[in-house]
């Protein structure tokens, strides 16, 4: 593996490309941008999502044109797979909040070394905060060192799932936890673990890597992890980038969900 001198240039360079990308993001948000429907209907992209998605590509791969590409909003190809390194983006995560005018959403930018983040950035502009970690270093926020709760004294558990998902679970857990409002931004909500605002969260089936490889590394140097159902950590720049239900937290968090979780169909 490259040092780790290397990895914090490239984090300068995802964190300079992302900020810009969200400048550009956040001069569409709340003036109803272009809206089209992907995936049989089921998600939204904007003309927002296009234009930050094509800045950061024409900025990141002038940098490093040795390094592959994976991004939501541009066509897969497979050639990534040949790349021991690669960028993995996804320019607004959190579309439907974004066209919504809420907040939430964020740009998220990764850099991929082996199949684990070894860069990566969240820059929410419309909150105005940044979130970066960079393998062997601290996770920030807006550069100041985070990390992820220990166990609360009244004893609950803070977490973002689906309700019915949470009725699912032993009546006498179900009375330790106190569910969060949604969070659309599938990123961001993984930095809330990572900044201490909850202690854990559930991702359904069907995540990609550019949900997850940015805050999945921003959550680990906060000290928490990101994992299927086993315990595992995720292993990114597979050929297939969708990943099965996965559950994220501090390790108090996780000593408690996973068992509920066990079992459970995917969904």
């Amino acid at each position: 593996m490259a040092a780790t001198q290397d990895w914090r240039q490239d984090l300068e360079l995802i964190l300079d490309a992302a900020r810009q990308a969200g400048e550009i993001a956040h001069g569409f948000f709340g003036r109803s941008p272009e809206v089209w429907w992907k995936n049989d209907g089921r998600s939204p992209v904007s003309a927002a999502d296009f234009a930050a998605n094509d800045r950061l590509q024409t900025l990141l791969l002038k940098a490093r044109p040795d390094y592959g590409w994976l991004s939501e909003e541009t066509d897969d190809d497979v050639a990534r797979l040949g790349r021991e390194t690669l960028f993995v983006v996804d320019p607004i995560d959190g579309t439907r909040a974004f066209i919504n005018g809420e907040k939430t959403w964020c740009v998220s930018v990764a850099v991929v070394h082996r199949g684990q983040p070894v860069a990566g950035v969240l820059v929410a502009p419309a909150l105005d905060e940044e979130f970066s970690a960079v393998r062997d270093g601290p996770a920030l926020k807006n550069g100041r060192p985070i990390s992820v709760t220990v166990c609360r004294s009244n004893g609950e558990l803070v977490i973002a799932a689906d309700e019915n998902l949470i009725k699912k679970f032993e009546p006498g857990f179900r009375d330790e936890v106190r569910r969060v409002r949604h969070v659309p931004s599938l990123a961001y909500r993984l930095a809330m673990i990572a900044d201490g605002s909850i202690d854990g969260t559930v991702v359904k089936r069907a995540s990609h890597d550019w949900d997850l490889a940015a805050a999945d590394l921003i959550l680990e140097r906060a000290g928490g992890r990101l994992v299927d159902l086993a315990g595992n950590r995720l292993v990114y720049n597979r050929e297939s980038v969708i990943h099965e239900m996965l559950a994220a937290g501090a390790e108090h968090a996780l000593r408690s969900l996973l068992p509920q979780l066990a079992g459970l169909a995917p969904g």
